[in-house]
């Protein structure tokens, strides 16, 4: 089965002011984290399949993941690193 791609070089990267990111290193950069994400998610979704996993739960997990991603960012937060 041919593995389909998203079309990741035309995701408008926005700022929180929705201005367009436009700095060309950092594009490349998000685009590229994008790329090795959605690859990594592509083998682990075969895996789970040829497993005789469910796809809708495999799908429900994938999900529930990134939801939960915490922004280490956000006001108020410490970084300790």
């Amino acid at each position: 089965m041919p593995k389909q791609k998203n079309p990741i070089s035309t995701v408008p990267w926005l700022q929180p002011d929705g201005k367009p990111v436009s700095c060309v290193e950092k594009l490349a950069l998000l685009n590229g984290n994008l790329s090795e994400i959605r690859d990594y998610c592509q083998d682990a979704f075969e895996d789970a399949l040829l497993m005789g996993c469910d796809e809708k739960q495999v799908r429900e997990v994938f999900e529930s993941i990134v939801k939960a991603i915490e922004n280490p960012y956000e006001p108020g937060k410490t970084n300790n690193n």
